[in-house]
């Protein structure tokens, strides 16, 4: 059996051993799941329906996943009663291998403040009390699609802003490619990153991303891409060749957007003298665009200095924000060493110079997908209430060390107060609406999120105001 098909295998080692930790006659844990700060101000929430649907949904107990957890950790610690064998016994017989828990979240896509609760988890048998935090570990997981599709909506609204002052912002779902899939640890998290930034864009070199969006989100075609050359498929031409090779790119894709990386031996050269001057006749007799691809050296000072050379080769127009525009059969695409604060000294840097934001299109990579962790958002999954022998207690962390570690206590709700989310104790607010959703009972995911709702939630301010 693969090993990480066995979800009681999917925990810190630590938490094997919890069961017998807790205060006896617990019957109920209550945690919850939430960004605690960081880089950013906001939180977009995505992901946990993958999570749900791939590893907590269905009959997930089985006694051969026990007996095989039984060996694993009777091995790995130094006494096999460390494992709640009774415990997934239980489960496996009496809940049908089923999950004993319920787990409500916010909408996915809902951008909210940071500190408000994403997620509520509780077992809904008393027999398992252990089990909502046993989960944690695979809960937790849920940072990584929130931080990737946070850090993607932050990139466009840094694009947005730009585009806005510089041009307008028609073709902004397309100013950031994902370039990602080799730059990451794994496939799943090609995947899932991958699938976080198109709730953004809809430019995406990332495969991955397209398949985990339309198994587990519905999505149609939620990425699209165009015809681009690698330094293989020029290079191997022969420098002497250079220039058949960048004709041959033309004359393969004749319409539409194709992409050439054009920095393989002297990029100033071949924007001046072989796209400029050589092959400028093809490239404005095309029925579509070339977009040049810039993939070496200091970015802002390398983009400033190409778009003065296409532009004394091809032409500009100024638009009515009083910025140079290239002749709509050039374009730009900036793929290398691109993170959101590469994004911003490009954007500013151009506008100084006089260029619309329009010319270009960015491609991020490692800078997307890979360049944050846990802590860029402070994500933290906490027990805050527990149900022992009847009565209901506070549960909270308050560490004189770090006021910054403080826990929420209680039962939550997550309400809107004067159009902003606020998280309040379920006392303090049951008379208002929760916009925490019930999306998971007993194995079964009862609330599934529609891709084309997640991207609406996602949407900036001025996107939907573009669109009605």
């Amino acid at each position: 059996m693969y090993p990480f098909s066995n979800l009681l295998l999917l925990t810190d080692s630590y938490k094997v051993s919890h069961y017998k930790q807790y205060p006896p006659k617990t019957e109920t844990v209550y945690s919850y799941f939430e960004s605690r700060g960081g880089e950013f101000a906001e939180t977009v929430f995505f992901g946990l329906q993958y999570l749900l649907v791939e590893y907590l949904e269905g009959c997930v107990v089985t006694q051969e996943k026990i007996d095989e957890a039984q060996r694993i950790l009777g091995d790995h610690f130094s006494e096999s009663s460390f494992f709640n064998r009774t415990g997934w016994e239980y489960i496996a017989n009496q809940c049908s291998g089923r999950l004993p828990i319920r787990i409500k979240a916010v909408p996915e896509g809902t951008v909210l403040p940071t500190s408000n609760v994403l997620m509520t988890i509780e077992n809904t048998d008393p027999t398992c009390y252990w089990l909502t935090n046993y989960l944690e570990t695979l809960l937790v997981q849920t940072w990584y699609p929130c931080t990737v599709a946070t850090q993607s909506r932050s990139m466009k609204q840094s694009i947005a802003h730009y585009l806005t002052k510089t041009g307008g912002e028609e073709n902004l779902r397309f100013k950031l490619h994902d370039f990602g899939f080799r730059g990451v640890s794994s496939v799943e998290t090609a995947a899932i990153g991958g699938a976080s930034h198109l709730v953004n864009f809809n430019g995406t070199d990332n495969l991955a991303g397209i398949v985990l969006a339309q198994r587990y989100y519905g999505a149609q075609m939620p990425g699209f891409s165009i015809p681009a050359a690698e330094h293989s498929t020029l290079t191997s031409w022969g420098r002497e060749h250079e220039l058949d090779a960048y004709r041959n790119m033309l004359e393969q894709f004749p319409s539409g957007l194709v992409a050439v990386v054009s920095d393989s031996y002297d990029l100033m050269h071949a924007c001046r003298a072989l796209w400029g001057r050589e092959l400028k006749s093809m490239i404005l007799d095309r029925k579509g665009t070339l977009v040049v691809r810039p993939d070496s050296g200091d970015p802002p000072t390398i983009l400033c200095e190409v778009l003065a050379i296409l532009g004394d080769a091809f032409g500009v127009s100024v638009n009515s924000q009083g910025y140079k525009v290239l002749d709509p059969h050039i374009r730009i695409i900036q793929g290398d060493g691109i993170d959101r604060a590469m994004l911003n000294k490009i954007l500013e840097a151009i506008t100084v110079a006089g260029w619309s934001a329009d010319n270009l299109a960015f491609g991020s990579g490692g800078g997307l997908l890979q360049k944050l962790h846990r802590d860029t958002s402070k994500y933290a999954f906490k027990c805050s209430s527990a149900r022992v022998n009847g009565s209901e207690r506070d549960v909270f962390k308050q560490p004189v060390t770090d006021q910054g570690k403080k826990s929420k206590a209680g039962r939550l709700r997550l309400v809107k107060r004067d159009g902003q989310y606020l998280t309040l104790r379920e006392s303090d607010a049951s008379q208002e609406t929760d916009y925490l959703e019930e999306v998971f009972r007993n194995g079964e995911v009862i609330r599934r999120q529609s891709w084309n709702d997640i991207c609406e939630r996602s949407k900036l301010s001025s996107e939907r105001y573009t669109s009605q």
